[in-house]
């Protein structure tokens, strides 16, 4: 017998087979991207035959300094819009018409990765600012031969320029920032009409805040001893629970997660507040560490993440290495630094996020608390790997690394590879979870080396763990 289709699927078949049939139209806008490319080859002669120009000038005698200047000039002027259509071209191809694979390739554009519509407006709006600078300097330059009314106009359009790239920056910051609902790992959201989210009750493990009005998890340092400070299975850092909590002094008793976002620390400003009040277990700094001791580190790799580049970039820095070899010490110098940067920055061990999230879920608030933690950049999750977790502490794990996901960065360190995260996570579809949102845009360091903290007590070694 034939098949059919029951009204009711024609009347919601015909509505998606012409949203795909409109989508599709994207498509007409290649041969555009494709036309800006040949644009791009005139610009290539025009460069070319303008240094030809000023080269033969420059040889004949006839050329004076405000002559190369202008010549000069006019080559950054080109340069600058070759650079323009090859933002216009790639961005808006990626952004409107299909994704471009660049996944691994070594020339990919540091901005491809998170290019937006937003983001592409933002870009070319700087990039006409800065060739009407040029624009703008030429005719300075060249005052004698350009009239006042020119010049007058001239530094009008700029000026309207430059406000109106001020404008689409400021409009697009609100827009750049994610709305997403938490991946399912919450439970309700209570938004005002202006999408902030709000407290519905509870409190979280810890409340410190900083000087900038950012909540923090309250933690208790772990003792350090060495250059390279890892934490270990004998060394653990104590979990804040509601126990510890309650027999805290009044300076330190938990708040809210709304309350400890709006608190300050008396006397405390600026980076040194921030250090503060990421709760780091103890003062560590890129440039103390001992880059000679491991058998097998990425140094440039770790030069470039102390650019902070990839906070800007909302990627993920992960961490592998047997204990002893410098994970935690990274992880920290790496966290000082973004807050010398003037970034927030929260530092725990697994089982300390686990444990501050379990107590924000059993209030009925998840979704709350991982909004909350938007506010702060960079997150640092340490000793991944020591304790195997259990289920609701593996899931509320997933829950924290797939609401940061292309929202903030993570710093995560493990003395386990990837490899065997099911282990520690006690569950295999969980690992495979948690490493595809983690490693998806990420910088992955693998150490290899003995233990630094037992350098003078014989070489205790570990086998180093490979990256996968």
């Amino acid at each position: 017998m034939g098949s059919f289709r029951a009204p009711k699927e024609v009347a919601s078949f015909a509505p998606a087979a012409f949203g795909y049939a409109l989508f599709a139209t994207r498509w007409l806008q290649a041969p555009l991207y494709f036309g800006l490319v040949a644009a791009q080859g005139v610009y290539v002669y025009k460069f070319f035959n303008e240094l030809g120009k000023l080269i033969v000038h420059v040889i004949n005698g006839h050329a004076d300094e405000t002559h190369v200047m202008l010549a000069v000039l006019k080559l950054v002027d080109v340069v600058m819009i070759a650079n323009l259509l090859i933002m216009t071209i790639v961005g808006g191809y990626e952004t409107f018409v299909s994704r471009i694979n660049l996944q691994g390739h070594r020339d990919q554009p540091e901005w491809l990765s998170h290019v937006n519509s937003n983001v592409l407006k933002v870009k070319l709006a700087t990039a006409i600012v800065g060739i009407s600078s040029v624009h703008l300097l030429q005719m300075f330059v060249d005052v004698h031969h350009t009239s006042h009314h020119a010049l007058l106009w001239g530094t009008a359009i700029h000026m309207a320029f430059i406000l109106s790239a001020g404008i689409l920056a400021y409009m697009s910051g609100p827009m750049l920032e994610p709305r997403r609902s938490g991946h399912g790992c919450g439970g309700h959201t209570g938004r005002s009409h202006d999408g902030r989210s709000h407290d519905n009750g509870g409190h979280a493990v810890g409340g410190h805040a900083d000087s900038h009005g950012e909540g923090n998890l309250r933690l208790i340092p772990k003792p350090s001893t060495g250059s390279h400070d890892d934490a270990t299975p004998e060394e653990p850092a104590a979990p804040s629970t509601p126990a510890t909590n309650a027999a805290a002094s009044p300076a330190t008793q938990p708040t809210s997660a709304t309350q400890s976002a709006s608190a300050s620390p008396s006397g405390s400003t600026g980076a040194e507040a921030r250090i503060r009040a990421a709760g780091f277990p103890a003062p560590k700094a890129l440039e103390d560490f001992d880059h000679g001791y491991p058998r097998s580190l990425d140094r440039e790799a770790v030069a470039m993440l102390g650019k902070l580049d990839f906070i800007a970039a909302k990627e993920n820095v992960v961490l592998l290495g047997p204990p002893g070899t410098g994970k935690t010490h990274l992880a920290v110098a790496l966290g000082t630094r973004a807050c010398q940067a003037g970034h927030q920055v929260l530092f725990a061990t697994v089982v300390e996020w686990a444990a501050r999230l379990a107590d924000a879920k059993a209030a009925g608030r998840l979704t709350e608390e991982l909004a909350l933690l938007d506010r702060y950049p960079l997150l640092i999750v340490d000793a991944l790997g020591y304790f195997p977790l259990q289920a609701q502490e593996a899931q509320l794990f997933f829950c924290l690394v797939a609401h940061r996901y292309e929202r903030g960065s993570l710093i995560v360190t493990s003395d386990k590879p990837l490899s065997g995260w099911d282990l520690v996570l006690n569950d295999t579809a969980v690992a495979s979870a948690v490493i595809d949102r983690l490693v998806h845009h990420s910088e992955i360091i693998s150490i290899e080396g003995d233990n630094y903290r037992m350098r003078n007590h014989g070489g205790f070694r570990f086998a180093s763990p490979a990256v996968c």
